[in-house]
């Protein structure tokens, strides 16, 4: 794995932690209780400090020169990002942010865990060690949501259905392998995708089980997020985040 596609690795890990980052900031003040109030907030200030781990790291090896996690996170266009397309759905009602969360969770979590024992890259290693941690909260917590609105009412089951039947589609794009997955599976980086997708079905079933929620039949699956080619919600989503810097470049605060 060369350095180009290492970097690039290291883009998706920290693309993927600050869109769905800001997704969950979009909440604050506005969650339907208060206590989900904070942990919805928490785990999006989680994200932004593996972002800004991730993305500082990527960014001392572009060959042009380094580049900031500042500069990664508010001066790049949306062809530039390379995060799933999964988490950059809108937040949509309380269920769908929850099924939004747990599917990345699982997989999340799974691949956390391989890059804290890799030995290519040291640092990632430490970063993804410190991220496990605070992932298994992340999943511990969209899990136990899962199971309590799709055991729940009626209304709470049906509701939590719709939202696991619209955002299935987005899964596959999770584990389709690419150049740089072949890379990074090749050195050790990187963990071979099928493995993880095994593991993934398995954790995601027996928590759909408890549920009694109905897996979805895999369809056609949604891909492009990881080449650049996003459904326009980012583009909104960028347009929000990168307003101020992009108005007075250059401005610290």
């Amino acid at each position: 794995m060369n350095n180009s596609q290492l970097k690039s690795a290291l883009l998706r890990l920290g693309d993927d932690a600050l869109i769905l980052g800001q997704r969950l900031a979009e909440w604050c003040g506005h969650a339907p209780a208060l206590e989900e109030d904070i942990a919805l907030t928490n785990i999006s200030l989680d994200l932004i400090g593996q972002t800004q781990s991730y993305l500082s790291l990527a960014g001392s090896l572009f060959e042009d020169g380094v580049k900031t996690d500042d500069e990664l996170t508010f001066l790049r266009t949306d062809r530039e990002f390379q995060n799933l397309l999964l988490v950059e759905q809108p937040n949509g009602n309380f269920g769908d942010t929850i099924v939004r969360q747990f599917l990345f969770d699982k997989f999340a979590l799974l691949r956390a865990e391989h890059l804290a024992q890799q030995t290519f890259n040291s640092e990632a290693a430490a970063i993804a060690a410190k991220a496990v941690k605070e992932i298994r909260y992340h999943a511990d917590h969209s899990s136990k949501w899962v199971i309590r609105l799709g055991d729940g009412t009626t209304e709470s089951h049906d509701r939590v259905q719709k939202s696991l039947d619209d955002l299935w589609k987005f899964t596959g794009e999770m584990f389709i392998s690419d150049e740089i997955d072949r890379a990074g599976v090749e050195s050790g980086f990187l963990p071979n995708l099928d493995d993880l997708k095994k593991k993934w079905d398995e954790e995601i079933d027996n928590v759909l089980g408890e549920a009694t929620l109905t897996r979805p039949e895999d369809c056609f699956m949604q891909t492009g997020g990881r080449t650049g080619i996003h459904t326009e919600q980012l583009s909104f989503m960028l347009a929000e985040m990168q307003v101020l810097p992009r108005t007075y470049p250059g401005t610290s605060w």
